[in-house]
C-alpha cells in the first residue's frame, strides 16, 4: 500500500492562510529581490560603463546599460603588457595555492580526525590558537624575508598555506564518516595513505570542492600580501594591480602602458578601470557553476559532526 509523503510546512486542509501571513510572505519576496538588485547593481554599472562612449561616462548618464556600445576599452586593457602579466601570476597563484592548500589541509584533518591520535587535544589546541592570535605583521614579514621568500612567487600563498577554520571544516567531515568503512580498507591489507587516497578523498569530493572554491577565492581576490612581499612589478598580481590602477585615477591611461592614447582617445580612466574589474571578475565567477552542486552539502556535512 502506497504511503502518502508529508510535508511538515503545509498546512491542514481546509485552513487558509490569513490576509497578515500572506503580506508577510509578500513583504519577504519583495525585500529579497530588492536586496538582490540593489547587490547586483554595482555590478551591472561597471559593465555598463566599461562598454559605454567617453561622452556617456563622463557625463554620468551610465546606468545598467551601456550607452553608444564600444569595446575599445576592452581591447585597450587587453593590450596591457601589466595587465596580461598580472592575470597570468593571479592564474597560476590561484591554481598553485589551492592545490597546495588542499593537500596540506586534507594531510592535518584526516589524522585530527582520529580520537586514537596521540597529543590530538593540544595539537588542535595549538591550532585554534593561531586563529585567535598570530605574531603581528612585522615578525611575520621578518621571517618570510629571512626565509628568503620576499619578491618570490612563494611569498604570495605559503604565509597563508592552511587556514585552521577550513581544516576544521574537512577534519569534522572526516569524523562523520563511518570508522566501518576504514576498517574494512585495512583489514584487506590498505596503509593509512591508501586508505586516505582511495576511500576518505571519493567521499570527501563535496567538502573538499567547497573548501576548494574558498581557498581560490581567497588567493584571487588577494591583494594584501603582494603589496607587503611584492615589489617586482613581474610578480605583482591582478588585484595589486587593480589597487594601484583605481588609486592612479588621473594617470590611469599611461599605468597600463598598452596603447598610444592617441590612437583611440574614447576610453576615460573610470571606464579603463570598470573594463580592468570586470575583467579580473568573471574567471572566477565562471568556476562557481560547476562547483555548485557541491557547495551547499559540502559546508552542512562539514561543519557538523555526525
Amino acid at each position: 500500500m502506497a504511503i502518502a509523503k508529508i510535508n511538515p510546512a503545509a498546512k491542514p486542509a481546509g485552513i487558509r492562510e490569513s490576509f497578515g501571513e500572506r503580506m508577510f510572505y509578500i513583504a519577504n519576496i519583495v525585500f529579497f529581490i530588492l536586496l538582490g538588485l540593489a547587490t547586483l547593481f554595482p555590478f551591472l554599472n561597471l559593465i555598463a560603463k566599461s562598454f559605454s562612449s567617453e561622452a556617456a561616462v563622463i557625463s554620468g548618464s551610465v546606468t545598467i546599460f551601456p550607452v553608444d556600445f564600444q569595446t575599445g576599452t576592452y581591447r585597450f586593457v587587453l593590450a596591457s603588457k601589466q595587465f596580461l602579466n598580472s592575470f597570468k601570476v593571479t592564474v597560476l597563484l590561484a591554481i598553485a595555492g589551492t592545490v597546495l592548500s588542499l593537500f596540506m589541509t586534507v594531510l592535518a584533518a584526516y589524522p585530527l580526525s582520529k580520537p586514537s591520535m596521540k597529543f590530538r587535544k593540544p595539537i588542535l589546541l595549538l591550532y585554534i590558537f593561531t586563529m585567535l592570535f598570530n605574531g603581528g605583521l612585522i615578525p611575520t614579514y621578518l621571517l618570510v624575508q629571512k626565509l628568503g621568500m620576499v619578491n618570490t612567487f612563494w611569498a604570495l600563498f605559503v604565509p597563508g598555506l592552511i587556514s585552521v577554520f577550513y581544516m576544521l571544516i574537512v577534519k569534522n567531515f572526516f569524523e562523520s564518516l563511518p570508522e566501518s568503512l576504514e576498517e574494512s580498507a585495512k583489514l584487506d591489507g590498505a596503509s593509512n595513505m591508501r586508505v586516505l587516497w582511495s576511500v576518505m578523498l571519493p567521499l570527501a569530493k563535496p567538502v573538499l570542492a567547497t573548501v576548494g572554491l574558498f581557498y581560490a577565492v581567497l588567493l584571487w581576490n588577494s591583494y594584501f600580501t603582494a603589496m607587503i612581499y611584492i615589489t617586482d612589478p613581474e610578480l605583482k598580481p591582478l588585484q595589486l594591480y587593480l589597487k594601484e590602477l583605481i588609486a592612479s585615477t588621473n594617470d590611469v591611461l599611461n599605468l597600463t602602458g598598452a596603447i598610444d592614447v592617441s590612437q583611440d582617445m574614447n576610453k576615460t580612466p573610470e571606464a579603463v578601470q570598470a573594463a580592468s574589474i570586470v575583467t579580473a571578475t568573471i574567471p572566477i565567477l565562471l568556476v562557481y557553476p560547476f562547483l555548485q552542486k557541491y557547495f551547499v552539502k559540502g559546508v552542512m556535512v562539514g561543519s557538523v559532526k555526525g
